[in-house]
């Protein structure tokens, strides 16, 4: 297992050089240029924000450049706000992780629990709610699920406010974390019934019922236990997906996070801070899909990485 997990971390290094080769011919190919406004700026004053910034310099120059940085660990400085990009990941990654952890945790615990739920109580009323809430949760697009949830729970009855972030305050906090989390609740709970399913039809289900089992423990220990082994799959790249695209949410409820500094940089074409977030991005998503091939082993002794 150490064995698999490090050839893993090596084989990230190859994976981030390709995507920073990738995103920066990318950037550097979109027309137009970071220091473009719709106030033309003289040509001198351009020359010398290049000079500054080491754009002046042939795109293989400035590629060279870009990777012996890197390798240093500098990710280069936000043309916009004129500091270093590492800075702006440090001041928006908290709320942006914040945001994605509960949202998972939400989607985790309604997504199993309505599964679960479902998959025992197949063809009953809970079945058909629980169908009903992964169904309607999967059709809603989260910046329309975000409308409603602001128009009925924030304006009308004032329960939460509108605007912000703050880590332990709920009255912040509910809103985003149901508009992110709904989406994968509702897929994480159609792939629990359907394993729940199919469980439950197995042959070591049948025989510990008729040795006397009670419900309860067949469920818990022998049933969820086999089913969470296709739901672990998918966990890691819903977790990937939460903390690294959240950016409608983010701009919505204006919570200062690295979405929202994303989408604010890509407008503007901030080289710096697009090409940081992106390896950032793909280093989280490439981590959290090594934590997921490891809880397989985990979940089911039977699988071994060697």
């Amino acid at each position: 297992m150490t064995a698999y997990i490090l050839r893993r971390l090596l084989v990230l290094v190859p994976l981030l050089w390709a995507i920073a080769t990738i995103t920066f011919f990318l950037m550097h190919a979109v027309p137009g240029g970071p220091f473009d406004n719709e106030k033309p700026l003289p040509p001198a004053t351009i020359a010398a924000l290049e000079r500054k910034y080491h754009l002046d310099g042939s795109l293989g120059d400035q590629y060279v450049s870009y990777l012996g940085n890197l390798a240093r660990g500098d990710l280069g400085l936000s043309f916009r706000q004129n500091r270093p990009v590492s800075q702006v990941i440090r001041d928006g990654f908290p709320s942006t992780f914040q945001l994605g952890v509960c949202a998972f945790a939400f989607a985790l615990v309604v997504g199993v629990t309505l599964g679960v739920v479902s998959g025992v109580k197949q063809n009953g009323p809970m079945d058909y709610i629980g169908v009903f809430v992964a169904t309607a949760g999967a059709a809603v697009p989260n910046f329309v699920l975000s409308v409603f949830l602001v128009l009925f729970f924030a304006l009308r009855l004032g329960w939460f406010d509108v605007i912000g972030w703050e880590f332990g305050n709920p009255r912040q906090m509910v809103l985003p974390i149901v508009g992110l989390g709904m989406y994968p609740a509702a897929f994480i709970a159609r792939i629990t019934r359907a394993s729940m399913l199919e469980v439950l039809r197995q042959d070591y289900i049948r025989t510990a019922r008729a040795k006397g089992v009670g419900e309860f423990p067949v469920v818990m220990h022998h049933a969820v236990r086999n089913a969470m082994v296709p739901v672990l799959t998918v966990l890691g790249p819903i977790l990937a997906a939460l903390i690294t695209g959240s950016f409608v949410i983010e701009q919505y409820f204006a919570i200062p996070g690295i979405g929202r500094a994303f989408v604010e940089a890509v407008g503007v074409r901030d080289y710096g801070v697009i090409m940081g977030m992106t390896l950032l991005y793909a280093t989280i998503i490439a981590l959290l899909n090594l934590a997921v091939d490891v809880s397989y082993a985990i979940a089911n002794p039977r699988i071994r990485y060697s």
